[in-house]
Formats: C-alpha cells, structure tokens, sequence
C-alpha cells in the first residue's frame, strides 16, 4: 500500500435476469476496468451471476448448472489481474441451496460464504428459495473444479487488509455477521446487496451503513443490483457506497440506467489507529477467534498513488450548513464550560486581554455569551487593552469598538513606561529587538491582568488558541498563562470562523462592521514598532501559514501518522499554486520542530473547554514528556 491506502470498488453491472454468461461477461469487464485503476479488492451484488429476481427459477438445475459454469469462467478470467473479485451465485450444497458470495482471486476461489439472514417479509421470499447459513458447520465442498472452503465464519486476509464478507439483510439484523468480524479481526466489510428502492429506505440504509462502519471502526463497502433487476414488483436503483469509520468516502448515481465503478481508497492506517487508541473496541474483541482466515494474499497497489477520496485541505472546518451548526456548537461548548468555571469560583469579574486581534476577541465574545446565560451585567466583564510597541492604529480602534458596541467595561493600561523600566532595570538595550524584548511586553501585559483579576475579585480569561500551543507560540508565563483558557480547544483556522459566524448573527450593525474588520486584520502579536495602521510584525511569516499547520496537527494528533504520509496528504490536498512540494517539507518539518521543543508550555496549561476530537490538554488528550526527542520524526522530514 502507499501509506496505507488501499484501493476498493463498488460495481453495479449490467444484469439480464437468468442469463449468467451475460452477466458474466459485464463481470470480467468491470474487473478489467477495476485492474487498470489499481483497486485491489471489488465487490458486486448479490447473485450478480445469475440476477437476484429469478424467482422460482432458481429450483431449475439448468440454471444452477451454469452459475456453476461462469463461476469457472470467471475465476479463468481474472487470473492475469491482480484483483480480488467478490461476486454472488447461488450454490447447491447437501440437498440445499444457499445464496452466496465467492471470493476469487487470480484463477482460485478462495472461499464461499453463505448468506446468514434469509427476508421472509413483505416484497421478499428468500426462504421459498435459500437455506439460511447461519447453522451451517464449516467445510469445504468441490465446486467449480476446486476444492473451497465453504461456510459463513470466514475472513480473507491479504497483504493490505483483512476483510469479511455479509450479504444484503445479514446487516439489517439485530446483530449482524459483519459485527462479529471486525471483533475477530475484520478491517473491511464487503456487503453484495439486492435492495430495492422505496420511499425513505436509502436514507435509513445509509445511516444503516455509517452507523455500522463507525461502530467498528472499519471501512464498509456496499454494491446493489441496479436497472436490470427491476422487474415484475420491484425497482432496484443501482446502489454503491464505500464508508469509512463512520464518514462516507464515494457512492454512485442511484436510478442511472448505466453500468457503475465506484472507486475510493480506503486508509488502512487510519483505522488501525483508531482502533489501537480506543480501549473500549479492543477491550472487545475476542480472545477466542471464531472465524478462520484463509492465507495471505500478495496484493500490489499502485507505487504513485492519487487519491479520489475526498482530503479537505482544512480538516478542523466543514463546509456549507455543517460550517454554521459546526460553529454554534463550539460556541456553546466554550460558553457552557466559562459559565461553570465563573459560578464555581463565585468572582465578581472576567478580565481579559483585549488586543483587537482574532483570539481575544473570541474570547470576549465567549465571556459575553456567558454573562448573558448566567443574567451577569456585561459590565462585569473588564475588558483590558494594553497598547504598546507595535499596536496599530486598527487593532487598536477595533478592540476600544468592540468592548464598547458590547457594552463591557473598559480599561486602557500602556504597557509602553513598565517596559522601558524594565529594559532599564536589566540593562536592556531596547532598540535590539530580539526574544527578550518581544517576551518583556508580553509578561508585562499578563502581569497586569492577573493584578487587576486580584484587584477585582475577578478570573483572568485566556486567549490562546490550540494552534498556537501546538506550535508554543506563546510566551512562557506571559500570554501562556491564565486561570481558564477559553479557546484551548479551538484552532487557528476556526477562529475567523466563530468571529464571522457571530458577527453575521447579530443584530448591532456597528458591532457586525467591526467583527468582520478584525477578521480580516492579519495576524500578528505586535510586539515591534508599527506606524500608524502598518502592521510590520506577521505571524505566518515568521511561523507558517497557519492552514498547513493546522493540517499537520490535525494528522498528527488525530491519527498519529508520521511525517511521511503527512507530506503525502498535504500535497494531494494543496494545490501546486497554494504551496510548492518544497514549502510543504521546510513547514513540516518547522511544525515538527516546534511541536517537540515547546511541550513543556503545554504541560503546564490552564484549564480550558475540549472542543473537538483534537486536543492538548495534559490532564487529558495529550500526555507528552516534555524532553521526547524529536530525532525519528526529524529524519523522516529529511528524507522526504
């Protein structure tokens, strides 16, 4: 696999009802085509051999004979591919008919597994024709000129993945088949499915698929008859979808007339990593295996891998009408999480850093959502700006405008004379503006905060958000610190967001214009000289850009993976126009750098509200030494 990306496949062929040679022949087709884009491993619907609609036709022996035949035919024909092949028939065995899926792979079956649950209800009579597998004891029978391991505790295990085979209904029961797989070892779920369309189903089945896909932690494959099994009663609409854990990476045209390749990849590493990480999962699965594995299979993927799974370039902000759910509720989790801290210390004030810039104004904003739900006045919240080397004229005007449009109280306390007493007293030179400088103005600025907290019985409210304290940009004991850190929990690349979502969702125009112009300032600490609104002091020109920071964060805590597939990704996901394969290497390699040297800020953070499923508290989501080396992850970036 290329970094773990295994390539799989939906079909949805041609079906001419009892004709096996013509559905064979689409069959070999779709395989070939399957081959040429590198899938691996490509499932069809159930009884795609002989079509599921033959009906009383599948007690003719005529027709049971020539299933038999295709199979052969088949398996004949897939020999030169390097392609797993999934496809359904029905088998006769011992005086009883099963509804089955084969597994072929370069001329063998491999195995033959028998459909558990048979629907007996409304529109389906499987029972009048199948005999249900789920009491079968496994065997082996002679079928299609071989000897194949035949029955329904089966798994397939090849150089990618080990993966489970379930049939259509078996994943609508109370305990599917597919369930007790990825508990014995099962990665994937191929599923060959006859569902005929109705009103609402599709909707139900995909949150079926999603929920099921989720819960085991496992990618989830799912191809169903299309147009030409529509007949007498019922419509198939041609269904193909690939999940993983939970997020639903490709799926076909429903109700399209045509054949159907659905391709996605799915991230094998990813998985495997979720699963490692979450004790409640492994703490389930069996200690005794129930299902036996047939030998590996040397599977080759593509050695130059584009992806056709959807990759967001910035995986912490969703897009269209989940971007404005994504936000309130972020809002509120910050919000709730401030109102408890506020109620249990019993303070009488919020203090707060205001600096016209991104950070602190989500924080104000947070601190005033509140106060509103605890029925505090706003002017308990004392909003504090602290002008010095490098503040600007905008930011300036900005933070002074927004305390007022919201109605907090304001304090303005220079920092300008206590910094240069400072520089005096230690014999600083301040026209050298180098670290001490810079760290000076912000220790002087959280002095005064936590001052005025003592002087107003109040709670310093911390402005700092997750990106910053990946990378430790932050000065140490100066913006680093505070008694609750509001935005601990969100990214860099959220936060214009949540600033924008409040200013389109409120009513003040004034208050609206200045949000918005804040969103749009660029980001900077300010902490050199300026002139007038000339911000000489950015961020992202010194750090780098935070969108590939928060990228690489993102993989990195999320999933876990090393700096080599981070640069994969990234460069699938960014275009060539964005940033350069060169700029991706010189800032992975600067995020890895920093995110080892400056954990010892992290593991002494404040309290802060977890927001999402990456975070870096050290009383909970990460627990890092503070003196880890970096080397492994170092060499890796130097070699890519």
């Amino acid at each position: 696999m290329t970094h773990g990306f295994m390539k799989v496949a939906a079909a949805v062929p041609a079906v001419k009802v009892a004709n096996c040679e013509f559905n064979c022949n689409h069959i070999i087709d779709l395989v070939a085509k399957a081959a040429e884009e590198n899938v691996e491993i490509i499932v069809f619907p159930e009884l795609s051999i002989t079509g599921y609609t033959c009906q009383d036709l599948f007690a003719q022996q005529q027709l049971l004979e020539e299933a038999e035949i295709s199979l052969m035919k088949l398996a004949d024909a897939t020999r030169m591919h390097n392609i797993i092949s999934i496809v359904g028939l029905p088998v006769s065995h011992r005086g009883a008919l099963y509804n089955c899926a084969a597994v072929l792979f370069k001329g063998k079956i491999l195995g033959i597994v028998p459909k558990s649950y048979l629907p007996n209800y409304k529109e389906f009579y499987e029972m009048r024709w199948f005999t249900s597998g789920l009491n079968l004891p496994d065997t082996a029978i002679a079928y299609a000129g071989q000897t194949i391991p035949f029955g329904r505790r089966q798994l397939f295990q090849t150089s990618s993945c080990t993966f489970g085979v379930e049939i259509c209904e078996d994943v609508w029961a109370p305990l599917p088949p597919s369930s007790e797989m990825v508990l014995d070892g099962a990665e994937v779920i191929f599923n060959l499915s006859a569902d005929n369309d109705v009103i609402g189903k599709n909707k139900y089945l995909l949150s079926l698929l999603t929920q099921q896909s989720a819960r085991g932690l496992c990618g989830y494959v799912f191809a169903s008859s299309g147009y030409g099994e529509s007949t007498g009663d019922v419509v198939f609409g041609g269904k193909a979808y690939i999940h993983e854990d939970g997020h639903l990476l490709a799926q076909g045209e429903r109700y399209s007339m045509e054949e159907q390749l659905v391709i996605s990849e799915i991230d094998m590493e990813r998985l495997r990593s979720e699963r490692r990480v979450n004790t409640t999962f492994t703490a389930s699965l069996s200690r005794n295996r129930r299902y036996n594995v047939v030998d590996s299979l040397a599977l080759f993927g593509p050695t130059d891998l584009r992806l056709t799974r959807p990759l967001h370039p910035h995986p912490f902000v969703p897009e269209g009408d989940e971007l404005d759910r994504r936000c309130e509720e972020i809002l509120n989790i910050q919000t709730m999480g401030l109102a408890k801290r506020l109620e249990h210390t019993r303070v009488e004030t919020a203090v707060i850093g205001i600096s016209g810039g991104l950070d602190s104004t989500l924080a104000l904003l947070v601190c005033v959502r509140a106060f509103d739900r605890l029925g505090k006045n706003r002017k308990g919240i004392v909003g504090i700006t602290m002008p010095g080397f490098g503040t600007t004229n905008r930011t300036y005007t900005n933070a002074t405008n927004l305390m007022k449009f919201l109605g907090v109280s304001i304090r303005e306390i220079s920092i300008a004379d206590a910094c240069m007493q400072h520089f005096n007293d230690l014999g600083i030179d301040p026209d050298v503006h180098d670290v001490t400088y810079e760290n000076s103005q912000a220790r002087e600025r959280t002095q005064i905060l936590m001052d005025a907290a003592n002087q107003m019985n109040g709670l310093v409210v911390g402005t700092g958000d997750l990106s910053e304290l990946a990378l430790g940009w932050a000065t140490y004991n100066g913006d680093h610190m505070s008694m609750y850190g509001v935005n601990a929990g969100v990214p860099k690349t959220l936060v214009r967001h949540l600033v924008e979502w409040v200013a389109n969702h409120t009513e003040d125009a004034n208050c609206r214009t200045t949000l918005l112009d804040i969103a749009a300032t660029p980001i900077s600490p300010e902490l050199l000289p300026a002139a007038g609104n000339d911000i000489t002091q950015r961020t992202e020109d010194l750090v780098g850009p935070y969108e590939l920071h928060d990228f690489f964060l993102y993989h990195l805590l999320r999933f876990g993976f090393p700096p080599a597939k981070i640069y994969f990704l990234a460069r699938q996901a960014f275009s060539r126009e964005q940033y350069s394969d060169e700029d991706i290497k010189h800032w992975l390699k600067v995020f890895h750098s920093r995110f080892f040297t400056q954990q010892f800020k992290r593991s002494c953070l404040p309290d802060g509200p977890k927001v999402g499923r990456c975070a870096l508290s050290p009383r909970g989501d990460w627990r890092m030494p503070s003196d880890a080396d970096a080397t492994l992850w170092i060499e890796q970036c130097d070699t890519l």
